[in-house]
C-alpha cells in the first residue's frame, strides 16, 4: 500500500496538480463548489420527504395532510433545482476574475445566455391523463437543476471567453471618468453582452432546425443513443455504469441520462423477476433497477458511502472533516451530491479515478456473486432508492441475508479503493490550510 501511495504522490499527483491548476478547470471547480450550500440544504429536505420508514408517509399525512411531501419539496426546488443557474453565474464570475475582467458583468451575462439556451416549453403529464400537454412560456425545473448543469458550465466558459475577446479588442463603450464606476461597468458590458446573447441565440436557432429541438435534448440524445446497444449482460452493465460515472465526473447527471435510455429494459427485467418470484420460479435476470439502486449505488453513484466513511475516520484537513460530517447523513440515504459537488469529484483528476473504478469493481463483484448463486438476485420488489444500505440489500433480495452481506462487501470495496486516493487529496488540502495559516500569522506579526 505504501508503494501505491508513493506512486500516487510521485507520478499521479504532479500531473493532476497541473491539470487542476488550469484556469478553466479551476473556474469550473469553483463554480460547482458554489452550489454546495444549496445542495446540502436541499438534501436535508429531500431526506425528510423520502424517509424509507414503514408508516412514515401515513403518519405525516395524518398530521400535515395529503400534500405534505409536495410542501417539503418547495425548499428542494429553491436549492437543488436551481443548481445550473448558480453554476452558470459562478463559473463565469470565477473565470472573469482570472482575466481581471468585471466578474459581476460576466456572471450576469452568463446567466442570461444560459436562460436563452434553455427551452421555454416542455411536456407535462397531468395525473390520470393519457397524453401529455405542451406547456409554453415556462421552463422545466429539470433544466435548471443537474440536468442542465453541463450546458450551464459550457455557457459560463463560452460567455466569458467572448467577453474577454471583446474587451481585448477594446470594442467597449467608455464613459467619462465623472460617471459612477458601477454605471460605467454596466455600459462597458453592453457590447460583450450583446455579442454573447447573439451567439447563443444563433446556436439555439440552428439546433431547433434539427430533430433534437433544443440544445439540452441534443446533448441528452447524443450521449444516450450508444446506451441502447447495451443490455442486461455483464459487459453491457459495465458499459452503462461507466457512462453513469463518467458523465457525473463531467458534471452531468449521469444517472438520469442513462436511466432515461435503460429504464424500460431494467424495469422490464424487474417485472420478469417479480412474476417469477411470485410463481416460485428461478429469477431470470440479475440486472434490474434494484441492482443499481440497492446494490451498486450505495451512498449514491460511485458507491461513495465508503468515501464518506474515509472522510469521517481519516480526514486531516478541516475542509474534509467538515464535509465528511455534512455528507454522512445524506450518504446514509444514498444522496451524494454534497460529495460529488463539494469535495468535489466533478473534474477532480485525483478523485475521478476511484469514483469510476469503484463503480466498475462493485458491478463485477455483485454480478458474479449473483450469477454464481452466492448472493440472492433482486426479486422485483421496488425498494426505495433512499433506503439505507444493508437494509436495502436485505429487502431487495426478498429477505435474504446474502443481500445485506453484499451491501457490506461493496461498502468495504468502496472504502478500500477510495482511501489511498482520498489520503493523497486530503494531504494536499491540509498542506494548503497550513500554508494559509502561516501566511495569516505572518500578516499578524507585521
Amino acid at each position: 500500500m505504501s508503494k501505491f501511495n508513493g506512486f500516487l504522490e510521485e507520478k499521479v499527483m504532479p500531473v493532476a496538480a497541473k491539470i487542476g491548476a488550469q484556469r478553466h478547470l479551476l473556474a469550473l471547480r469553483d463554480g460547482i463548489i458554489a452550489t454546495m450550500p444549496f445542495i446540502v440544504i436541499g438534501s436535508f429536505f429531500m431526506i425528510l420527504a423520502n424517509l424509507p420508514i414503514p408508516g412514515y408517509a401515513d403518519w405525516m399525512t395524518s398530521i400535515f395532510g395529503p400534500n405534505w411531501a409536495a410542501k417539503l419539496s418547495y425548499p428542494v426546488d429553491a436549492t437543488f433545482n436551481i443548481m445550473s443557474l448558480i453554476a452558470a453565474f459562478a463559473v463565469a464570475y470565477r473565470l472573469a476574475e482570472t482575466y481581471k475582467l468585471d466578474a459581476m458583468s460576466a456572471g450576469t451575462i452568463s446567466v442570461a445566455a444560459f436562460m436563452l439556451s434553455t427551452p421555454f416549453s416542455f411536456q407535462f403529464m397531468p395525473v390520470g391523463a393519457k397524453a401529455g400537454i405542451l406547456v409554453t412560456g415556462a421552463i422545466s425545473k429539470a433544466f435548471l437543476s443537474s440536468k442542465g448543469l453541463f450546458i450551464a458550465l459550457l455557457i459560463g466558459i463560452l460567455a466569458t471567453e467572448i467577453y474577454r475577446w471583446v474587451v481585448k479588442k477594446n470594442i467597449v463603450i467608455k464613459l467619462p471618468s465623472s460617471v459612477p464606476p458601477s454605471v460605467g461597468k454596466s455600459f462597458a458590458a453592453l457590447i460583450p453582452g450583446f455579442l454573447v446573447i447573439f451567439v447563443v441565440w444563433v446556436i439555439r436557432l440552428l439546433v431547433e432546425l434539427t430533430p433534437y429541438g433544443s440544445i439540452n435534448n441534443m446533448f441528452m440524445t447524443i450521449l444516450g443513443e450508444p446506451l441502447k446497444l447495451v443490455g442486461l449482460t455483464l459487459g453491457g452493465t459495465i458499459v452503462a455504469e461507466l457512462f453513469v460515472t463518467v458523465l457525473w465526473a463531467c458534471g452531468l447527471h449521469g444517472t438520469n441520462i442513462v436511466k432515461g435510455v435503460m429504464e424500460p429494459i431494467w424495469v422490464g427485467a424487474m417485472g420478469d423477476n417479480m412474476t417469477a418470484y411470485q410463481a416460485h420460479q428461478p429469477l431470470p435476470h440479475i440486472v434490474t433497477q434494484q441492482f443499481f439502486d440497492n446494490f451498486i449505488h450505495i451512498g449514491g453513484t460511485g458507491v461513495t458511502f465508503g468515501l464518506v466513511l474515509a472522510m469521517v475516520l481519516f480526514a486531516k484537513s478541516q475542509q474534509m472533516k467538515q464535509l465528511g460530517r455534512l455528507a454522512l447523513a445524506p450518504g446514509i440515504f444514498n444522496i451524494n451530491e454534497p460529495v460529488i459537488f463539494g469535495l468535489p469529484i466533478v473534474l477532480n483528476p485525483i478523485m475521478i479515478i476511484p469514483f469510476i473504478l469503484t463503480s466498475i469493481v462493485t458491478v463485477i463483484v455483485t454480478f458474479l456473486g449473483m450469477d454464481m448463486g452466492l448472493v440472492a438476485k433482486p426479486v422485483g420488489i421496488a425498494v426505495p432508492w433512499t433506503m439505507p444500505p444493508i437494509i436495502s440489500g436485505y429487502l431487495a433480495s426478498g429477505g435474504h441475508i446474502s443481500g445485506a452481506v453484499m451491501n457490506i462487501v461493496n461498502i468495504v470495496i468502496s472504502f478500500v479503493i477510495y482511501l489511498p486516493f482520498f489520503k493523497i487529496y486530503d494531504k494536499a488540502k491540509k498542506r494548503e490550510e497550513d500554508e494559509m495559516n502561516v501566511g495569516e500569522k505572518k500578516e499578524l506579526i507585521v
